[in-house]
């Protein structure tokens, strides 16, 4: 019977019953579970640890934060990546065609096949979906102090953080350059994706590949609160590509330069604090994951 170590984030919100449910489900594919409960801080050490003692099979039970720290540690090495998605973001998990209910999961650790994917990095951090700098990470921030303090739901909460930012409107000046080509702007929001993220409306946030070698570099060129409107609205009618105020770019690395001492950044969901310059690069095929056959 094949054997996984299964790491799962202690901070989430029903673990121990989770770890319950993840065991017997990987137990009804076939395959002989160690499932640990990790503090979230310790995820991509316990990882390291538990390839270096020989596991082969390392899975991330969890959202788009644990991933992140698990592929942190299996990126490079002899082990594969197992997803489970029972987290509450799990972009990376859906853009690799994963099922969402547990036990089809299961099922493809047992049974899939692997694939080697892309992984970003910037300043020697792995990213698996992308990093941003600007309005998000605030949005973020305060996304979840109303959601812990008040007790809002997402879209409430999300609504209401974006109503306070709006009203500030932070911008981050940065430099940077393209094609040999300096340039420097005042923007809201710098976007940076491991590979492709589509644009139109039907398919807005998704990525058709995981493995085409790219970084996709998007960048809002709205030195004002009316111009950034007319991105969003551009964005629900899927016509970001057409208009100006949007710049979109395909590179394989990138070097962003600021004036500030720290930048906020949000990474695959999680707010960290960093300092420039952020140096971004694509790391191709390096990640192996069980993916469906």
């Amino acid at each position: 019977m094949p054997r996984a170590v299964v790491l799962l984030n202690a901070a989430a919100g029903g673990a121990r019953d989770d770890s319950l449910r993840i065991a017997e489900a990987l137990l009804r594919a076939g395959i002989e579970a160690d499932v640990r409960q990790v503090n979230p801080l310790e995820l991509t050490a316990t990882a390291r640890r538990a390839i270096e003692s020989g596991a082969r099979l390392v899975v991330a039970a969890g959202g788009d934060g644990t991933i992140n720290a698990v592929a942190a540690a299996v990126a490079g090495s002899p082990a594969v990546l197992g997803i489970l998605p029972v987290g509450t973001l799990n972009h990376f998990a859906r853009d690799l065609g994963l099922p969402a209910d547990l036990d089809q999961a299961a099922q493809v650790l047992a049974s899939g096949r692997i694939r080697q994917v892309d992984a970003g990095e910037v300043n020697g951090r792995l990213f698996v979906n992308n990093c941003s700098i600007g309005l998000y990470p605030s949005l973020v921030i305060r996304r979840e102090r109303q959601r812990q303090r008040l007790g809002r739901g997402k879209w409430l909460a999300m609504l209401l953080a974006f109503l306070s930012l709006f009203k500030r409107y932070p911008l981050v000046r940065v430099a940077f350059d393209v094609a040999d080509r300096p340039q420097r702007c005042a923007t809201p929001l710098l976007f940076v994706g491991n590979n492709h993220y589509e644009t139109d409306l039907l398919n807005i946030g998704h990525r058709l590949s995981l493995s085409g070698g790219q970084l996709s570099v998007y960048l809002a060129d709205a030195p004002s609160r009316l111009r950034l409107l007319r991105l969003v609205f551009r964005a629900l009618f899927g016509k970001l590509a057409t208009i100006r105020d949007f710049q979109s770019m395909s590179v394989t690395s990138l070097t962003v330069e600021s004036r500030k001492r720290l930048l906020r950044m949000a990474m695959d969901g999680e707010v960290l604090r960093v300092r420039p310059p952020l140096i971004f690069r694509v790391r191709p095929g390096e990640l192996r994951v069980m993916a469906r056959s």
